[in-house]
């Protein structure tokens, strides 16, 4: 058996199988459990996918961007983490482009993109 099927069925009992198709122009919200001391909650965070990169099931990766109190945040998330609890998928843009990390530079009405409609099934 070669190297790399023995990775990769090793790497198949930890791959979650609900992760829906996430795509760089959607826009997401990811449930996130956040650990306080002795609890634990689920935090909701809406954000705009800005690049995803995975080269494994198993190494599925965003990068999200998203606005809060005026300044711009992003965040990666490996969508295997057990931290992420569940994704949805709000809405989809028009891009063309893999990495959209250009609108980083734009501001207010540049950094606006068109929405596809009738295209998320919920």
């Amino acid at each position: 058996m070669s190297d790399t099927k023995l990775i990769q069925e090793i790497q198949q009992e930890f791959v979650k199988e609900w992760i829906p198709d996430v795509k760089t122009w959607m826009e997401v919200i990811v449930h996130q459990k956040i650990k306080e001391w002795n609890k634990e909650r689920i935090q909701k965070f809406k954000w705009l996918v800005i690049h995803t990169k995975w080269s494994t099931p198993l190494t599925q990766v965003i990068t999200v961007r998203a606005i809060a109190s005026w300044v711009w945040i992003e965040k990666i998330f490996p969508l295997n983490c057990p931290t992420v609890d569940t994704i949805e998928i709000v809405r989809q843009f028009k891009v063309r482009r893999k990495n959209i990390g250009f609108i980083r530079k734009l501001r207010w009405k540049a950094a606006r993109l068109k929405e596809v409609k009738n295209t998320v099934t919920k």
